[in-house]
């Protein structure tokens, strides 16, 4: 397996490279008729409408796929309930490629409170139910139905992020690899570049799917380990004990019976006869007093535990989380193989991030940067937020637990060339007519990461921090925002710019470091507000979270307002929460609740943890203990909220203002011993009862604001009934309508 990869673009192109670049990618039979086809060599199914804008990732592998020559046709939101809209463009040469879409289908289709959702912004007229639930293995298996023998690719965040097995929040159940479930042939997770431009040009070179297994950034299904790897066991390197039972072997099946003997019968059991027949004759398992002093690395295979057990015990769960995790750089990443049955989900280490250059061609293809013809006028709520946007970079190396950026783009930052920057705004000046001078966004998944990396590329090799900034920006951490500075005042004086905003998320705690960048981006970049993500104010919550203390979030508000200041501008912070996150109790969000009233913060909108698939917050959420540390006797068990109740109560709090949360509030308070906290004053939190104020609740009536802002009221005041006697006439005198309205 390379350790060094190629340049993208390096590859000797495919012959049909001759029909020249398409100006939008074909959905249609008449379409690929009018560019002289006869036939796709690849053809990528989505869940998201086509839009060729390289926000979409449909849009980027699509492009890089016709750039090394290959004829690539979308098939955008099929009907799954049958093989035909699979059929519409005929049998491709080479493979099917497989995406949910930009999202995780389920985490598209429903609600933190796992309600459906109405609409659906990567959908044409945001129409919702236009993809199925687990849109990858769907269309994987309708994709096998229409062309039998096909190889079928996935890929995306959705098979990225499922790519082990995972919690399924929807189910409440841990799910097998999306490998198996779907029966594609190979995986591609993370940003699959590099993977599928090999993948593509072997598969055109004769090479059959099943003998393509050394590419990194890919999975597919095996039995066994080849001769010559080293196996490891997943125990040698993060020792595991039980949470409850500190001497209990936690691979013994207890479920069944306490005889040793019976248990020797149960799954578990039955996992390691297949483990051991497996392994015969190929590699053995190298436990740690046994292992060499040097291993290759690039022939070393760690075992996690397998599906069985990590549906039967919780501890194993939380640990094959955590050495997961742990094996995510790809200058140490090993590979990892799991049980599924009696065959092995194998994941070869992640990919080699993309140089510069790579990165910028990706952006510089042709794109139309529009939704496909078809779609005629209806609009598509993700494309108008995005269209006049530029993404700058990718990758996060936060660690924030409840986010899978870091499992699915990597921790290390990928950066675009200033010079591409510019051009993509030219172009946009220059070819698309509706642009009016304002650019809406320069960042990425987050918006101030721009060319940061570790100070030593050798010390980046061989890191295994879950993050850079946790518990503090470490000090071989490059934090010069200069570059992005720059790139930022350069962007704003191409002519025929009269804008250029920041929405993407700000890392507050790094941007503190750089005084001359936070007065760049307060000046200039800001449109009224800046949205940022403090996410909490309690020190035992944001330890769960990996996040900053809120002091940095104040340190950063001083420099906010005093830019904003100097610059004569009115200016505001409008800072996230999230509510219920792993490791939060009552007196958490209460303290918040308070935070924000001291602050003068009523959050309209609120966002409500969900346990998306490989998240460790996911991990804490299902397993009740902490796998940021070694799971066992002594793991850090966290209280979680899981009732629809106690998820309503701390929503309840955060939205402390409206009235249609102060009888739920002031029952918890006194649940709480915090009686203190309900009265009509200044310093309460929720007002008594007050059936003046809090009628028609329910109805859309009252916001809150007569108490919070406005009147003070007066406790159990009573209402003076109207007067029932009515003028007899419209017209009536002065005097009477005088005495009406007294």
């Amino acid at each position: 397996m390379q350790i060094t990869a190629p340049n993208l673009f390096s590859y000797r192109k495919f012959w049909p490279h001759k029909f020249g670049t398409a100006t939008v990618l074909p959905m249609s039979r008449d379409e690929m008729d009018d560019l002289g086809w006869d036939s796709c060599d690849i053809i990528i199914v989505t869940g998201d409408a086509y839009v060729d804008h390289p926000s979409f990732g449909m849009a980027i592998i699509g492009r890089l796929l016709e750039s090394q020559g290959f004829r690539v046709g979308i098939i955008s939101q099929p009907d799954w309930r049958s093989a035909d809209d699979f059929q519409k463009l005929g049998k491709p040469n080479l493979f099917f490629g497989i995406a949910a879409g930009n999202m995780d289908s389920m985490v598209n289709h429903y609600t933190a409170d796992r309600k459906p959702r109405s609409d659906d912004a990567y959908t044409a007229g945001a129409q919702a139910g236009k993809r199925p639930n687990r849109a990858t293995v769907v269309y994987a298996q309708r994709a096998k139905e229409a062309y039998k023998g096909i190889p079928v690719v996935i890929g995306g965040i959705e098979a990225s992020l499922r790519r082990i097995a995972q919690y399924d929040y929807w189910t409440e159940k841990v799910r097998r690899s999306i490998l198996p479930d779907s029966k594609a042939d190979i995986l591609l997770f993370g940003n699959a570049e590099r993977a599928i431009v090999e993948v593509a040009h072997r598969l055109a070179n004769g090479e059959k799917i099943a003998e393509i297994t050394d590419i990194r950034g890919t999975g597919f299904m095996r039995q066994g380990v080849p001769e010559g790897w080293t196996l490891i066991d997943s125990t040698d390197i993060d020792a595991v004990g039980s949470i409850e039972h500190p001497d209990t072997n936690p691979y013994l099946d207890t479920t069944q019976s306490t005889d040793c003997e019976k248990n020797k019968k149960g799954s578990q059991a039955e996992d390691k006869k297949t483990e051991d027949k497996l392994n015969s004759g190929a590699a053995q398992i190298i436990h740690f007093h046994e292992r060499p002093k040097k291993l290759d690395r690039t022939t070393t295979v760690i075992r996690l535990p397998s599906y069985n057990q990590v549906v039967e015990s919780k501890v194993l769960y939380a640990h094959a989380s955590r050495v997961f995790h742990l094996e995510t750089n790809p200058g140490n990443a090993r590979a990892l193989v799991q049980m599924h049955g009696k065959r092995d989900v194998w994941l070869n280490p992640p990919p080699q991030p993309l140089s510069a250059n790579e990165f910028d061609q990706l952006f510089e293809f042709p794109y139309t940067r529009k939704p496909h013809p078809s779609y005629g006028d209806l609009k598509i709520p993700a494309y108008d937020m995005i269209r006049f946007s530029i993404n700058i970079m990718r990758g996060c190396f936060g660690g924030c637990t409840f986010c899978s950026i870091t499992e699915h783009e990597g921790r290390i930052i990928q950066s675009r060339s200033e010079d591409s920057v510019i051009r993509e705004i030219e172009s946009i000046r220059d070819n698309i007519p509706e642009f009016t001078g304002i650019i809406s966004d320069l960042g990425g998944p987050t918006a101030n990461m721009y060319r940061l990396s570790c100070k030593s590329h050798k010390i980046e090799e061989s890191c295994r921090r879950l993050s850079c900034v946790y518990p503090g920006v470490c000090e071989n951490l490059n934090t010069n925002h200069k570059p992005l500075t720059k790139l930022y005042k350069r962007a704003r004086n191409v002519d025929g710019v009269k804008r250029v905003f920041i929405a993407s998320g700000l890392r507050y705690d790094l941007a503190i470091r750089d005084p001359e960048y936070v007065k760049e981006l307060v000046t200039h970049h800001v449109g009224g507000r800046l949205k940022i993500a403090p996410e909490h104010t309690e020190k035992s919550t944001l330890s769960r979270m990996m996040k900053p203390p809120i002091g940095s979030y104040f340190r950063f508000k001083e420099l906010f307002e005093k830019y904003s200041k100097e610059a004569c501008k009115e200016q505001y912070l409008i800072p996230y929460f999230i509510s219920s996150h792993p490791g939060t109790t009552d007196e958490d969000m209460l303290s918040l609740a308070i935070w924000l009233k001291e602050n003068k913060f009523k959050p309209d909108q609120v966002q409500q943890f969900i346990p998306t698939p490989m998240a460790l917050a996911s991990a804490m959420y299902h397993t009740g203990v902490n796998p940021l540390k070694t799971v066992g006797s002594d793991t850090e068990h966290i209280d979680t909220a899981k009732t629809a109740k106690t998820r309503k109560l701390h929503k309840a709090f955060l939205r402390y203002h409206d009235p249609e949360n102060w009888q739920m509030i002031r029952t918890a308070l006194k649940r709480m011993g915090r009686e203190d906290l309900i009265g009509n004053a200044k310093e309460h939190l929720v007002p008594e009862f007050n059936a003046r104020l809090e009628k028609g609740i329910g109805q859309g009536q009252g916001k809150g604001n007569d108490f919070h802002h406005r009147i003070k009221i007066k406790p159990h005041a009573k209402v003076k009934p109207k007067s029932r006697n009515k003028p007899k006439h419209r017209t009536r005198s002065k005097a009477a309508k005088n005495r009406t309205s007294r």
